[in-house]
Order: structure tokens, then sequence, then C-alpha cells
């Protein structure tokens, strides 16, 4: 065969910025088919009808669509089907901007935690007001020795078909309003999870209005929180407030983020209201 118009498959990789192994693939699964194959060697060479179906692929591969769809519309090439596969792409890409775009605000809200964790002032009792949220809860009893103390019970938020936990917000640890007035601070009798409002969660949540709150924030993990707590009630006491709600305890840097446990910050508000 007269090969004077044909190019193999090495020139044709630099002429088009595709690979030798895109190039076999796309013969593999039918793509694009050589205009000649060498029965001595194996090589493989192209004319320019194949720079046509390359001019394609590369141009529909740019706007990300999948190679089937590309096999699909080279076999049946026609004005409405391009559109068709146009639009169709076209919504594919909407669809991943605004994933990427929640997934933006998710790295946002882990930065926003991290640095406020960081800023704020450490073994001080405070009165702020927290902001409406988004929870999902389980109550469960759970004694927290350990950090590993929390895994099923986190599988309890994790029943939700849609994403991950750990993608999610915030997982605390609540102690009950009456447990908290008697002063049985050594057990937990909920876990929950602070949903933010882009986060995607099927199962059932509950919604906690703007609420004012005692705060502290210490140096380490849960399996130090029963002596803060203390400090806590110590405080609703003397300055005569009541105590209306279940405690929201976070760690707010732990071993999911730095394996310095000296870094580890937890935080234990406490919902009151002035008598």
């Amino acid at each position: 065969m007269d090969r004077k118009n044909l190019f193999p498959i090495g020139e044709v990789s630099k002429l088009f910025h595709i690979s030798v192994s895109s190039l076999r693939h796309y013969e593999h699964i039918g793509l694009l088919t050589p205009e000649y194959i060498s029965s001595d060697s194996g090589y493989r060479y192209y004319g320019t009808e194949q720079f046509e179906v390359l001019n394609t692929i590369r141009y529909l591969r740019a706007l990300d669509m999948p190679l089937s769809e590309i096999e699909d519309f080279l076999k049946n090439k026609d004005i409405s089907r391009i559109e068709e596969k146009l639009l169709q792409q076209k919504h594919a890409v909407l669809k991943k901007q605004q994933e990427l775009q929640r997934i933006e605000q998710k790295i946002n809200h882990r930065l926003n935690w991290l640095r406020d964790a960081q800023s704020e002032p450490l073994d001080t009792v405070s009165l702020i007001e927290l902001p409406s949220c988004r929870i999902a809860w389980v109550d469960v009893p759970l004694k927290v020795d350990g950090s590993l103390d929390m895994e099923v019970p986190i599988r309890k938020l994790d029943q939700s078909d849609a994403e991950a936990v750990v993608f999610l917000g915030k997982v605390g640890l609540g102690i009950s309003a009456e447990h908290l007035q008697q002063s049985k601070v050594n057990r937990y009798d909920s876990i929950f999870l602070i949903l933010d409002q882009e986060d995607i969660y099927t199962g059932e949540t509950i919604t906690l209005p703007k609420t004012l709150c005692v705060r502290l924030r210490f140096r380490g993990s849960h399996i130090e929180a029963p002596a803060h707590y203390e400090k806590l009630l110590d405080y609703i006491t003397k300055e005569q407030i009541q105590i209306v709600g279940f405690s929201r305890e976070i760690t707010l840097i732990d071993y999911g983020i730095t394996n310095d446990s000296e870094k580890f910050v937890t935080e234990i508000c406490i919902p009151v209201k002035c008598r």
C-alpha cells in the first residue's frame, strides 16, 4: 500500500497532542480505526479521513463529553444529534459547577472553623448566641474513654444514603438538661451532627433555634471534658441563670486534623436563659 499520504501513529500522536496509548484505546473501543495496519510490524498509519474524526473527538473531549457519547455521535452524525449531545453536556457541566461550588463552601466553612478554633481564648467562660442550625440526632447513652468510642455511634448518623459523615458538619456529643442540672457529666445522652446549609443529608433532621449559651473552649478532647463541665456549671450557678437545653460538645481540632494532641481544642456550649 502507498503510504505517501499516511502518517505513522507516533507522528499523529505529536500532531494532535494525544498519547499513543489513547490512540490505541480509541481503536480498541471502535472509535477510530487506522487507515492501514502493517501486516509485518503491526504498526498503525492514519490518513486525513482519520484526522477529521480526531478533530471531532478532541473538540468533544475538550467539552468533557464521555467517549461513549462521542462514539454514539460519530456513528449517527446529524445536526439535531450533536445539538442534543451538546445540550446534555451543558446540563452535566452546570451540575458539576454547582457541586464544585458546594465543595468550595464546605472548604470555606472548614477554614473558618479552624481559624476560629485557633484564635478564640481557651479556659474562659463566655455568654454567646449560637445561630439557628440543622442537626441530625441520635439518642444513645455513651461514655467516652478513648477516641474510638464514638465510631460505632457515628455510624448510626451515617445511615443516610447521601454523603459520608466525615464530609459533612461537626459531630458532637450532648448531655441532657436534666443531667446537667444534676451535675451528671461523666456520660453522654446523645450524639449529633451539625449540618451546613448546603449539606445533603437524607436522614431525619431537626432545626434548633438560635439560643443563648455559656461557652468554654479548652485544650484537649472529650476525655478531659468533665472537669470543664464543672467549671461551666459553677458559672451558671453563680450567675443564677437557667439551663434550658442539652449541651453541645464538639472537638474543633482533633485526630482528624492533627496527630499532635497538644493542639486539640474542644468546645462546650450549654443553652441557658436569664431568670
